[in-house]
């Protein structure tokens, strides 16, 4: 009995190692995949010509900088306060339709920018609704009257705003259920009132999570390329695909991409500054959630527009604007050309979505089994990708795989006579692997969360019945895991729908996506037919939404939040 456990023991390590090593692997190709785009940016913008940069420099560039600085502060307080609001009233206070609300806050995060812009413009701008209304009842003709133009740096910063304030709402909610609100009452009966009870306690104790939503809508506004430049902002985004299609100059757009990503690292090591080492504890043990108050009157009213007005603003009014737009164009959405176009969007997303959180899962489980520096190192390089935009990270694939695919075709043609074309530039494959860096920090913080649900104790369950990690991994872990993992699995799906700087440069030769489709609609001025792409987009991207708000209130309902 003992040789045949001694060899059924060295059978379990045989296989451990086995799987450890081909965990490794993926974990650490996945790093590498990350690294290369940030690493190939930067070796290209100092190695290549400065002539354009030169020019840039003299002209443009530092209005590009200027504007995205702008948007950034602009984009950052507007979401911080609207966020911040709209989590505190429904969290701790009670007014008409506060559970619809709760729920309804989110749905603007299945709307990208610049489908709110082709909204807006058309509603808002000279020709639009709005304006020909007011000429036709004042009699007022085009210059007898001023009116706040939506095609402006104010107006891409509004449509981010929109819909970017549920990164802050959503965290900045969740900090306010888990506390206590012990401290809130103390400082009530202290004689303080309810804002500066606020002020001072409870936004000090959520402002890590505040903090972190804020940036996520940081980061998303510096990547933002549809919006600013469907309304003629210059930005740094925009500054690298002027520079690689109307310049035709890779290293200019390589060293733009470097001073966004410069911008984008250092936004990240403010908030890491700002933060420090401070931590809030809620030391209200089981005290309970403090209980809501109940409004009235003109206090009942003001919080139903602070709460509904960006509900409406960031979704349901664009809904319905796009329905009109898209019943008067020509677009016919059964048409083989957009069934093209839907095919290749699901197909893309599908599998970015698959391999991402697949890679999501092998870099947080190795570095889980194997906590070893460079595991640690390879979770978080893996991290970064959400810190870089999708140009840089199109740049930064595109130069060295351009190179490659030139310098293999040139050697074939010397020494065999064969012409081996672009194997890797333009094609589907590597602007999958353009996504899987731009979004792997979201599967990662999936995995993260479940993971944290998961005790020690089935582990070294796991063990004592003779099962490697691998399979502990297949037959605890992911089970515990599937929520947490479906949710990252459908918010990278809808993040590929929307995404369109990396597409516009990478995507294959004649290869469109409907995000792609809208933004060639919507640039020639035909935005009644960028409105059913648009419309596509955003029904795919709202059932996600609509089944992580379950999910979360579930979640906070069970727990008795």
């Amino acid at each position: 009995m003992s040789e045949i456990q001694t060899y059924d023991s060295s059978a379990v390590l045989r296989r451990s190692g086995t799987g450890i090593r081909l965990l490794a692997c993926t974990a650490y190709i996945a790093a590498i995949i990350c690294l290369v785009p940030m690493i190939a940016v930067t070796v290209s913008a100092f190695t290549g010509g400065t002539s354009t940069i030169v020019h840039l420099l003299d002209t443009v560039l530092l209005g590009y900088a200027v504007n995205t600085v702008i948007l950034v502060i602009s984009v950052a307080i507007g979401t911080l306060v609207l966020g911040c609001s709209a989590a505190w009233l429904v969290t701790m206070t009670r007014f008409p339709g506060v559970r619809i609300l709760e729920v309804a806050l989110v749905l603007p995060l299945a709307f990208p920018a610049y489908v709110l812009a082709y909204a807006y413009t058309h509603v808002l701008d000279h020709p639009g609704i709005v304006q020909s209304t007011l000429r036709n009842v004042t009699g007022w003709g085009p210059k007898d009257y001023w009116f706040p133009e939506i095609r402006s740096l104010g107006g891409a910063a509004l449509m981010l705003i929109l819909v970017l304030y549920p990164y802050v709402y959503l965290l900045a909610r969740a900090a306010f259920l888990q506390q206590t609100g012990v401290a809130f009452l103390v400082a009530r009966t202290l004689g303080k009132t309810a804002h500066t009870s606020f002020w001072k306690v409870s936004f000090p104790m959520a402002r890590p999570a505040i903090a972190g939503g804020v940036l996520l809508a940081v980061m998303e506004t510096i990547a933002d390329f549809g919006t600013v430049a469907y309304f003629g902002v210059p930005t740094l985004a925009t500054g690298i695909y002027t520079s690689w299609f109307s310049f035709a100059d890779r290293a200019a757009a390589a060293q733009i991409a470097v001073c966004l990503f410069g911008f984008a690292l250092l936004l990240v090591l403010l908030e890491r500054f700002q933060r420090g080492e401070s931590k809030y504890y809620d030391t209200g043990g089981s005290g309970g959630s403090a209980p809501p108050v109940e409004l009235s009157g003109v206090r009942a009213v003001f919080a139903c527009l602070v709460c509904g007005g960006p509900v409406v603003l960031g979704c349901l009014l664009p809904i319905v604007i796009l329905f009109e737009m898209g019943i008067g164009s020509e677009q016919d959405l059964l048409s083989r050309r957009y069934i093209g176009f839907i095919q290749n969007s699901i197909m893309l997303a599908g599998i970015a979505a698959v391999l991402t959180v697949t890679m999501g899962i092998a870099v947080g489980y190795f570095q889980y089994v194997r906590p070893s520096r460079s595991a640690q190192c390879a979770f978080y390089i893996s991290r970064l990708g959400y810190a870089v935009p999708g140009g840089v990270i199109a740049v930064g694939l595109m130069v060295p795989f351009a190179i490659f695919d030139n310098s293999l075709d040139a050697w074939m043609k010397e020494n065999f006579n064969l012409s081996t074309g672009l194997l890797f530039t333009g094609s589907i494959w590597l602007l999958v692997g353009a996504y899987m860096v731009r979004f792997m920090a979201v599967a990662i913080g999936a995995y993260e969360g479940g993971q944290s649900t998961v005790h020690t104790n089935m582990d070294a369950a796991s063990r004592t019945l003779g099962k490697t990690p691998m399979a502990t991994l297949r037959r605890v872990h992911l089970p515990i895991l599937t929520p947490s993992l479906l949710t990252a699995l459908l918010i990278v799906f809808v993040d590929v729908m929307k995404e369109l700087p990396a597409t516009l440069i990478m995507r294959p030769f004649n290869f469109d996506t409907l995000a792609v489709q809208a933004y060639r609609l919507a640039s020639d001025e035909r935005l009644e037919g960028a409105a059913v792409p648009s419309l596509v987009i955003v029904s795919i991207g709202l059932v996600p939404v609509i089944l992580l708000c379950r999910q979360i209130s579930r979640r906070f309902y069970m727990s008795g939040a």
